[in-house]
Formats: structure tokens, C-alpha cells, sequence
């Protein structure tokens, strides 16, 4: 069942598989993202709905509505 932009996740593992689920994670998002990595702290451009940290390989997601701020995308682990 799709909630549609009303939903809520607990942690970053919920959002990745939130946006895994409805097939969005390989896509482009409308804007890149500067986003600093909470494990790391290397800044790099989040560009796909999941996306990596080249660094340290932290796993990064954010569901289509909220792709607009870098304060919605949530850290779901390492190789995650």
C-alpha cells in the first residue's frame, strides 16, 4: 500500500527500503543534493533517490517528496 507523500519512517533503513520497494532507488532526483556523510564526514552530491558515500560506503536514501531538502535524506548503514 502507497501512503503517498504522508508517510513516516522510523530510521534510514525504512526510507532505502521504502524507496527500493516503489522502484525509485536507481532513479535521478529532480536536484542533486550536497549532503556531508554522518559517518565520514566527506560532502558529496547525492544524485540518485539511494545514493553512497564514495568514501566510506555509507548507504544514504530519500523517498520523491521530500528529495527537496538534505535535511529528509537518512544515513541507512554501510553497504547497506
Amino acid at each position: 500500500m502507497h501512503d503517498g507523500c504522508a508517510g513516516s519512517f522510523e530510521n534510514g533503513k525504512q526510507v532505502v527500503d521504502k524507496v527500493r520497494q516503489m522502484g525509485f532507488s536507481p532513479q535521478p532526483m529532480p536536484m542533486p543534493l550536497e549532503i556531508k556523510c554522518v559517518e565520514c564526514e566527506e560532502t558529496f552530491e547525492m544524485e540518485n533517490f539511494e545514493d553512497k558515500c564514495p568514501k566510506c560506503k555509507m548507504v544514504y536514501g530519500v523517498t520523491p517528496c521530500h528529495a527537496f531538502d538534505p535535511v529528509n535524506v537518512k544515513a541507512a548503514g554501510i553497504d547497506y
